[in-house]
Parts: structure tokens; sequence; C-alpha cells
């Protein structure tokens, strides 16, 4: 129980996390996460934990923050700059993997003990970074699309350019999720783990993906609430 209880606890950090950067420092604030998320979930998801009745690796939670990130740029601000956080995290992870690689042509000290442990992180990075980078940008980029078509339909339904929210969120966010979930696990961990741990990994995932899109679907109408309220610092 104690592992259910620790990502039911991520999900409200986490997704806390990103409506106070967005309270405190408006569109930059969304920047930051994507950052922050993009650093974060490559290396969590080396960890291999079950919980829920599923083995799943960790990072799930924290990646789809990003999808969270760009659902409410793109409901508050625009596309434009939802994409441009899309832009930002691939940055991210492609000077990540360059430094973590650096750091391991250096000869350690006689005194150091922190080689081997960053080497048997790091050294499993390009493969993660090259699955995370080719996910994220081809889910990421079809995820702001499919957002603002579906707000394009609604919108002409309805005549209500604020109706629908939760559709747009979770109709891009849900079908976007399958193409990143396919992508990033049959590159990172194919031929890894036996194909029924890869087998469980992927279906877990999406799953985790589903309950956090659909948890995600409030804080999207808080942050919505919270800009229309004159509450986000720009």
């Amino acid at each position: 129980m104690r592992n259910e209880l620790l990502l039911i606890g991520s999900v409200i950090l986490i997704y806390g996390a990103v409506l106070i950067a967005y309270k405190i420092f408006g569109k930059i604030g969304m920047y930051v996460m994507t950052v922050i998320a993009t650093i974060l979930a490559n290396i969590e998801v080396l960890m291999l934990v079950d919980g829920f009745g599923m083995e799943q690796t960790l990072g799930n939670v924290m990646f789809a923050s990003t999808y969270l990130v760009t659902d409410i740029l793109s409901e508050n601000e625009g596309k434009k700059y939802a994409t441009k956080a899309v832009w930002i995290g691939v940055f991210t992870s492609v000077v990540m993997l360059i430094f973590t690689q650096y750091w391991l042509f250096y000869s350690p000290s006689g005194n150091d003990w922190a080689r081997e442990h960053i080497s048997a992180i790091f050294s499993t990075t390009p493969r993660l970074l090259a699955a995370s980078f080719l996910g994220y940008i081809i889910s990421q980029r079809f995820d702001v699309w499919l957002y603002h078509k579906w707000w394009d339909i609604t919108t002409k339904k309805t005549g209500d350019s604020k109706a629908f929210l939760w559709l747009r969120n979770n109709g891009s966010t849900l079908v976007s999720q399958i193409v990143n979930t396919v992508i990033f696990n049959t590159v990172a961990f194919f031929g890894i783990y036996e194909l029924k741990t890869f087998i469980s990994i992927m279906i877990s995932s999406y799953v985790i993906y589903i309950f956090t899109s659909l948890l995600d679907t409030p804080v999207v109408y808080i942050a919505r609430w919270m800009k229309n309220k004159g509450y986000i610092n720009e």
C-alpha cells in the first residue's frame, strides 16, 4: 500500500507545483515546469515498482505533467506558447543527453565514490533520452494540434469558445498519450525486459496516463479560473 500512497501523493505534489508555478511566474513558470519534468522523468523512468496491481516504471506522472502544462498554455495563453513549451522540452532533452554523457569521459579521482553510481544511471541515458525525445516531440506536437482542433469543433458546434474544456483536454491528451506510450516504450525497453514485462510496462503506462489525464482536467479548470480572475503574475 505504501507505493500506492506515494503514487497518489506524487499526483498531488506535481499538479500542485504546476499551479503554484503558474500563479507565481505565469508562462515562465510553465516553461520552468517543462524543464523540471523533462529532466526528472528521464531519471525516474529507470525505477521499476509495483503499484495498484501493476508493474510500472516511475516517471509517468511527472511526464504527464508536461501535457498538463501545454493544455494550460493552450487554453489560457494560446497555441504559440504551448508550442514553445514543447520545443523547450526538446531542447532540455538534447542538452541533458550531451552533458550527462560528457561527464562520463572524466577519469575519476581515487577518492571518488559517485562515478560508479553516476555511470550506472546515465550509461542508459542515450537510449532513454532518444525514446523520450521521439515520444515527446511527436506526441506533444500532436497534442497541441489536436487540442486546438477539438477547440475549433466545439466552438463551431456551440458558438461558445469556453465550452467543452473537458473534451479538448481529455480528447487531446488521451489520444496523444497512446502515441507516446507506443513510441517511448518500444524504443526504450523493447529487448531489455522480457516480453511479458515489456507488455505489462506498456499497458500500465497507458492506464496511468488515463488516470492522470482525467485528474488533470480539474487543474486546467482551476488554471483558467485563476487566469480569468487575474490571479496569474505575468
